[in-house]
């Protein structure tokens, strides 16, 4: 048997280790512990709760006003004991969160191999974002093993010289969707059971990166009001995130549009059957980049760069900035043209087909 400690700490990688959690456990070669961190902690509670997954440790380092050192020091001191009790054989950790990589760097200090779920993402930019980049980069050089949504994911490793023990598995959010979306789907926040999704044409809108905080972030919400106003028969959704950076800004300008819906964060089920009725998504997101493309619906990204270039390859994803021209301009196209709408909604999705948590699983399965 081998022993899979699973560590994570927010939204975004509960959404897409979850379904890895229920993979392992159906497996008897394969002891599964869940660690949470809870760098993120409400927002966190809603996925466990979602999959139906208790974790085995938490280490609740959440703090009001936390700085990524505090993060950071947080997980690798909190993780030391967890190591020491549990003596895994390898350590899981997916993607760019400052969760992963001090999780990572944890276990190199027990000198535990580490597997890299969601390996090889790269902007070139060790800055954008911030401090995601730099988190991936390093935790793809700490890690034994690396699982990576495509190919392109790979030949970046390979660029930098990582070429053993990678695997290209696809991106383990596809297989999240067999759990969450459902035809016959009500929604958790009654706010949007409100929304005739068959009458009105709904844009999803999220933005809450820290590098659009401040005037970035009152373009986007300017823009958003303009396309409001401009167009009263399309509902704009716009699940707020609970820093009160963003909430600040977003209730501030956009609480008195009425085609505005303001909400607080919506859970997994909400998100993804949102993702299944929306028209389009306007986002700062990286989740959202890999996920609305399942559905055929278009991505404008509300960022300078992105490290999934698959998806603006494939033409699901179109990356646009932050100014407020470019994203009226953008978005007012794919309301009105169907043409362009249709180049973005019918284009393939690169990042797989809801079977990278089964792969990593035998993956696992063969080190025993």
């Amino acid at each position: 048997m081998i022993k899979a400690l699973i560590v994570f700490g927010t939204r975004p990688e509960a959404i897409k280790m979850c379904p890895l959690v229920l993979e392992l456990k159906k497996h008897k070669e394969i002891k599964c512990v869940v660690c949470l961190t809870g760098q993120h902690r409400e927002m966190l509670s809603q996925v466990m709760n979602a999959f139906d997954i208790t974790a085995d440790h938490n280490l609740c380092i959440m703090e009001t006003n936390q700085t990524i050192t505090d993060i950071t020091t947080s997980v690798l001191k909190g993780l030391e004991p967890v190591l020491k009790i549990e003596k895994p054989d390898i350590v899981l950790v997916h993607g760019d969160t400052t969760t992963s990589y001090a999780a990572a760097m944890a276990a190199f200090y027990r000198q535990i191999p580490v597997g890299h779920v969601e390996a090889g993402l790269r902007t070139g930019n060790i800055y954008l974002p911030f401090p995601e980049e730099m988190n991936r980069m390093l935790t793809d050089r700490i890690a034994t093993y690396h699982f990576a949504p495509t190919e392109q994911n790979r030949a970046n490793l390979e660029s930098e010289g990582i070429t053993g023990n990678v695997f290209v598995t696809g991106n383990t959010v596809m297989d999240a969707f067999a759990y969450t979306v459902r035809d016959d789907y009500r929604f958790h926040e009654e706010k949007l059971n409100r929304i005739d999704c068959e009458q009105n044409r709904v844009v999803l809108v999220t933005a809450h990166r820290r590098e659009n905080l401040g005037q970035p972030l009152c373009d986007i919400c300017d823009a958003v009001k303009k396309l409001a106003e401009n167009n009263n028969d399309i509902k704009y959704v716009y699940p707020v995130h609970l820093n009160p950076a963003v909430r600040n800004t977003v209730y501030g300008m956009l609480s008195d549009t009425d085609n505005i819906i303001l909400t607080d964060p919506v859970d997994v089920w909400d998100m993804h059957n949102l993702l299944a009725r929306c028209y389009m998504v306007l986002t700062d997101s990286g989740g959202l980049q890999e996920e609305a493309p399942h559905f055929g619906k278009p991505v404008l990204v509300l960022r300078t760069e992105t490290e999934r270039p698959e998806a603006v390859k494939a033409g699901t994803v179109r990356v646009i900035g932050v100014d407020k021209h470019i994203i009226i301009e953008e978005t007012e196209r794919l309301l009105s043209d169907d043409a362009a709408y249709g180049l973005m909604s019918k284009a393939v999705n690169p990042y797989g087909d809801g079977h990278a948590c089964e792969r990593i699983a035998d993956i696992l399965r063969s080190l025993v």
